[in-house]
């Protein structure tokens, strides 16, 4: 098991998620700063918040749990761009770039608690 949190490939990039989404929300509109910019960058933080989270259960199940609760708010935030976008407040390079992290994540998320799996079932 990792010591820390900030080990984890996917832990590091949920990081960078939302790093890219704080850069990226600066340019919305200031209408929006108490609506879909709260909305994204809260989402974008949901999921290094559940994986560090669950990581400091050291329960198998419960790391699964808020590792499920990370993906939902990785599809969260992939709703929150697709709104930006049909609002023409980013581009369509600007969505591709954000929606192929979420992606990675995504993937490095099922990754994760497909380990977590095996490792309950060993014990």
């Amino acid at each position: 098991m990792y010591s820390s949190f900030e080990e984890l490939e996917v832990w590091k990039e949920c990081r960078k998620l939302r790093q890219m989404i704080s850069v990226l929300t600066k340019k919305f509109p200031e209408s929006e700063k108490y609506k879909l910019t709260d909305q994204i960058l809260r989402s974008s933080k949901s999921p290094c918040a559940n994986i560090s989270e669950g990581h400091g259960r050291y329960h198998y199940q419960e790391n699964i749990q808020f590792c499920r609760i990370a993906r939902g708010s990785l599809s969260e935030t992939h709703n929150h761009l697709t709104d930006a976008l049909d609002e023409r407040y980013i581009l369509n390079e600007e969505y591709e770039i954000h929606v192929n992290q979420i992606k990675l994540c995504i993937r490095l998320i099922n990754g994760y608690i497909n380990y977590l799996e095996k490792q309950k079932a060993n014990k």
